[in-house]
């Protein structure tokens, strides 16, 4: 009995000694029990009925099911990772709040549509006159001659404060963005933040409509709920690209910008090497150009080759992109709250190559086969198109700043508004019923 006492002493010794890895799950740490959203500490599925009831396993409302429990068995826990890229909160719970009263916003206006200039002046007269706000405006939309050329418009056109794309930053500076315009809009205002991004109201004026859920025929009441912060979220996911060239040629830097149009910020000279960054809200586009030749690309995942694309070219998504190009290209399409990366081959010279979602977080690189015969061309939303030749590469990752997008119900029943009325999904006849017959008597 004496040398039993010993062994289980023990064995609690070297359970309770310190470690350079501690697992409040295993170790009925009280914090833990007070971050799991009110459940008990015990959180392993092997625990008997005696020990835990079922009610510790409640489903959620998130999305994605039934949180997952991190204790397997009486000793293994999954081990915690400090390196976290992005958290994923319940939708039903995200709402936006304010931790000081928004005092300016950004209007993005479509260029060149003479339908949005009554909406844009009507929308800005609100803004300026009845709530006091500062309203910044790029300066190319107030050199359209409607616009310059209106003098009852002009007393509110001196209250703007103007900005120039990838001359002038405004990333400290916007409270709120509203987006007057398709979904283009939406993907430009993504553009103009490379890090944090504020709140974004988009108004369906455009062709599509897909990412803006507000009409704007109560415009006022609507901006009012939201500027007052009673308004749902959804957290659109954005991809972190970077992308590595060789020097091949000296580039001269004229006002802080590059010959390409790149904002010399976003680059890091190195040694023989180029680096550009980009924050991407669709796809990242690798395609085969001009050439006629197929394209011939590497993709590697964490540093390991899962494939070789011999196609048109290649799509890496988001949720958000999994409705656009990808969605053409024969894709699934993915709500925007699964974390998740979509790679689409474009017109793959094999049969058997589908559609394939990755984790969110996972690194993926693309670079030219070593064999390939000729060069590739990538775009990031549509946008900074540019050549890749062999040594280049393409890094892709989820990003830590997403684009929170405002709602106009919730994320669920937007999107699947969305998915009706823009894209006609699932639109079709119905079935006609059989006729009841009479029975005869």
């Amino acid at each position: 009995m004496e040398m039993s006492r010993e062994k289980l002493c023990a064995s609690k010794a070297e359970g309770s000694s310190d470690s350079g890895y501690h697992c409040s799950a295993c170790h009925d740490d009280e914090e833990w029990g007070n971050t799991s959203r009110g459940r008990s500490k015990s959180r392993s599925l092997s625990a008997s009925p005696a020990l835990g009831s079922t009610k510790e396993f409640r489903r959620t409302r998130s999305l994605h099911g039934p949180c997952p429990v991190t204790t397997f068995g009486p000793k293994a826990c999954m081990l915690q990772n400090p390196k976290t890229i992005m958290h994923i909160q319940d939708p039903a719970s995200q709402r936006l709040t304010w931790n000081k009263p928004p005092k300016s916003v950004l209007v993005i206006k479509k260029i060149r549509d003479a339908s949005l200039l009554q909406p844009f002046k009507e929308l800005c007269v609100y803004l300026t006159e009845e709530n006091n706000m500062i309203v910044y405006v790029e300066k190319k939309v107030l050199e359209d001659p409607a616009i310059a050329n209106d003098e009852n418009f002009g007393p509110v056109k001196k209250k703007f404060c103007t900005f120039r794309e990838d001359y002038d930053d405004i990333s400290n500076q916007i409270d709120f963005i509203i987006c007057l315009g398709g979904d283009g809009t939406l993907l430009y205002a993504s553009s103009l933040f490379q890090g944090s991004v504020p709140p974004v109201m988009a108004f369906h004026l455009g062709s599509l409509g897909f990412l803006t859920p507000f009409n704007f025929e109560n415009f006022q009441s609507q901006v009012t709920q939201v500027i007052e912060g009673n308004a749902a979220l959804v957290l659109r996911s954005r991809l972190k690209v970077k992308v590595v060239k060789e020097h091949r040629e000296k580039m001269t830097v004229q006002n802080g910008i590059e010959e390409n149009g790149v904002v010399s910020a976003n680059l890091e000279k190195e040694v023989g090497k180029q680096i550009m960054q980009y924050q991407v809200l669709n796809e990242v586009v690798v395609d085969r150009g001009p050439s006629s030749y197929l394209s011939n690309v590497d993709v590697f995942l964490n540093g390991h080759l899962i494939t070789t694309v011999q196609g048109d070219g290649v799509i890496v998504s988001t949720p958000t992109g999994s409705t656009a190009y990808a969605a053409a290209a024969g894709a699934s399409m993915i709500h925007p709250n699964v974390p998740a990366i979509m790679i689409t081959p474009i017109c793959p010279h094999s049969l058997s190559f589908r559609p394939i979602v990755v984790p969110a977080g996972v690194e993926l690189k693309i670079m030219l086969s070593p064999d390939a015969r000729n060069t590739a061309w990538v775009s990031f939303d549509g946008r900074k198109r540019q050549e890749i030749c062999h040594g280049d590469s393409i890094s892709i990752t989820t990003s830590c700043y997403p684009l929170p997008s405002i709602c106009f119900r919730d994320p669920v029943s937007d999107w699947f508004e969305s998915l009706a009325e823009c894209l006609h999904w699932n639109v079709r006849k119905k079935q006609n019923n059989f006729a009841v017959e009479e029975e005869e008597f």
